[in-house]
């Protein structure tokens, strides 16, 4: 058996960046996306959000990668929030992801920041939390 440990930061958002996700409609989506990925052998850390985006600190296991787990995770509770009329108009999240690895050193802190979405986001809105990652890791838009 491979003894493998990688963590990804993986954050998606609503389509359009919509803010479907209110409190309630929120909590119940991230317990549905945690225990659906359970079933597949999808090891969620930590999820939470915002009103208009998700994010997950993933463990990947042996064969799994990054586009089939996002898009597994996202197809799924997109499918089930309109399934059960959790919103009012037709749910759907957007194509694009943002994913990025987290050192063991780092877990505490993605963790925390993970949970504090609510208070991070009374500071930032999720576009400038969108262009720090951006810019953080690397990344060239275009």
């Amino acid at each position: 058996m491979p003894y493998i440990r990688i963590w990804i930061h993986l954050v998606w958002a609503t389509k359009g960046r919509y803010p479907y996700l209110t409190k309630e409609v929120r909590s119940k989506v991230f317990a549905h996306i945690k225990e659906n990925a359970g079933t597949k052998g999808i090891y969620i850390d930590h999820i939470n959000g915002y009103s208009d985006h998700v994010h997950c600190l993933i463990s990947l296991g042996a064969n799994q990668n990054i586009a089939t787990i996002a898009n597994l995770l996202k197809g799924e509770s997109s499918h089930w929030v309109n399934k059960n009329k959790l919103t009012k108009s037709r749910f759907g999240w957007q194509d694009e992801y943002f994913a990025s690895s987290v050192s063991h050193l780092q877990l505490d802190a993605v963790r925390r920041y993970i949970r504090n979405q609510e208070e991070h986001h009374k500071k930032k809105t999720f576009q400038q939390e969108y262009d720090d990652f951006i810019s953080k890791y690397g990344f060239e838009e275009g």
